[in-house]
């Protein structure tokens, strides 16, 4: 099973305190041994002063305080009290053996030394503490076995207080070493996890960054990575990944574009190679996020190509930059028709007045030609048709005037519908009065279903005829 991710230091210290509190049951199970190893030593002539009893009991406190510690951590795992319970347990056992004369000596900063694991000031100077407590109640009950062997001291107290002074130096010792270590193991373990978080971070950075560099290569037909640090490009649509060099003092286009250059519209090749010029993609994509451009696919269409920034340094300079191109004939046709749609009057197909005006600007930036001609032409009657007949009929009258105008110039120029019965028309053409005639003679063969004929008034100016006026 999986074990779940460390992301801070409180997570740390309550995942520690989990595993040392199982570590120290273990410890406890295995202390239960401590009876039989000893009573083996008494069976062999080094202990000479500890009986079988001492053994048995031992081993029956250690079961039964072993047991109550696995109960307990089965039901708090992560409990501080659980542990101080074994700690003080391993205390306790060391108290047994000192007054049943098993000598012992540093085995009593073992326990102070385990409570460091936790990484919990608290939980050190409460071990050392009462280790220390209990070194001194100890050594006061085998004063008078241990004085009694000794020459040197006239009284068990006297004993008492040498012991008990060395203890008291090495406990102040044990303090000092502790607090340093626990310092340092706390400083080292919050930097780690630090750095570890940090890590996870970048990690799920570059994976969220790989997985919108994966979901972006299925929605493009290319998808190139470029790397301006190593100077190289990798193509995130083959299934094999391989990063290919470039190099910059001799290399303007990536090995993609060479590939596409060959098939891009020739009128267009020459703004193409322009903009997918390696050596100064950087400089047009600093302190922005997006360059962009479309040319045409000689087999498949219009397509887009685009720059976009993936990591940039703090002065906005792209580092990393993702070259994509993505067909959109599909899109530049629905451009199309909606401009048409925008041009274009609803009632008849013709032009509609906008499509008037920009024409007209346009003609307004550069020199008229002698043929051009300016058709302005109204429909007659169409109030009367409104009122009498009905709007069918006026309708009738606007969408046949458009037809015989449209028919009547044909290529020759553009019709315009710019009110309710107003058309204009730009005409080039030499021979205006011939357009005229085909007009009258149009209008006059129509026949509707409401009205039998369309009367129209036609008027027209040519630039030939009046050379020094504006278009206006």
């Amino acid at each position: 099973m999986e074990e779940p991710m460390i992301t801070s230091y409180e997570e740390f210290i309550k995942d520690n305190r989990k595993r040392i509190n199982r570590y120290l049951n273990i410890i406890l199970r295995i202390c239960i041994f401590v009876g039989p190893a000893i009573a083996l030593g008494i069976f062999c002539g080094v202990f000479k002063e500890v009986t079988y009893s001492t053994c048995i009991g031992i081993s029956v406190i250690l079961l039964s305080l072993a047991v109550i510690h696995s109960l307990l951590l089965k039901r708090y795992p992560d409990a501080v009290e659980v542990g101080l319970f074994a700690l003080v347990v391993m205390d306790i056992l060391l108290v047994y053996m000192t007054i049943s004369h098993v000598a012992i000596n540093l085995t009593w900063f073992w326990v102070p030394l385990v409570s460091l694991l936790y990484c919990d000031r608290m939980i050190f100077i409460f071990t050392v503490t009462m280790n220390y407590l209990l070194m001194g109640v100890s050594s006061y009950l085998t004063a008078n076995y241990f004085a009694a062997l000794r020459s040197d001291y006239e009284t068990p107290f006297q004993y008492f207080l040498n012991a008990i002074g060395g203890l008291t130096i090495e406990t102040l010792i044990m303090i000092i070493a502790g607090y340093m270590l626990g310092k340092l193991s706390g400083r080292y373990f919050r930097e780690l996890i630090a750095k570890n978080e940090a890590i996870r971070g970048h990690e799920k950075g570059t994976k969220e960054k790989m997985d919108i560099l994966d979901s972006m290569a299925e929605i493009y037909d290319n998808v190139n990575l470029i790397n301006f640090i190593n100077s190289t490009e990798m193509s995130l649509r083959e299934e094999t990944l391989v990063e290919h060099g470039i190099d910059m003092s001799r290399q303007s286009h990536t090995l993609m574009n060479q590939r596409l250059k060959n098939t891009v519209m020739p009128d267009m090749k020459e703004d193409f190679l322009a903009f997918t010029n390696i050596t100064t993609v950087r400089a047009r994509l600093t302190h922005k996020k997006i360059i962009s451009a479309d040319f045409i696919d000689i087999i498949k269409g219009w397509f887009r190509a685009q720059y976009i920034t993936v990591d940039a340094t703090a002065d906005g300079i792209p580092n990393m930059v993702i070259y994509t191109t993505r067909n959109i004939d599909d899109e530049k046709r629905r451009e199309e028709h909606l401009m048409r749609i925008s041009m274009t009057d609803e009632l008849t197909r013709l032009f509609n007045r906008r499509c008037y005006e920009e024409d007209i600007a346009e003609y307004r930036e550069k020199p008229i030609d002698d043929d051009f001609v300016l058709f302005s032409i109204d429909v007659n009657g169409l109030k009367i048709a409104n009122d009498t007949l009905g709007h069918a009929a006026g309708d009738e009258l606007i969408k046949g005037a458009a037809d015989c105008l449209a028919s009547s110039v044909g290529s020759q120029g553009k019709v315009y519908r710019t009110g309710g019965d107003e058309f204009l028309a730009i005409v080039h053409t030499d021979k205006p009065e011939e357009i005229c005639e085909s007009i009258r003679h149009k209008t006059e063969e129509w026949h509707g279903m409401y009205m039998d004929k369309i009367s129209v008034s036609v008027g027209f100016a040519t630039h030939k005829d009046k050379e020094n006026e504006t278009i206006d």
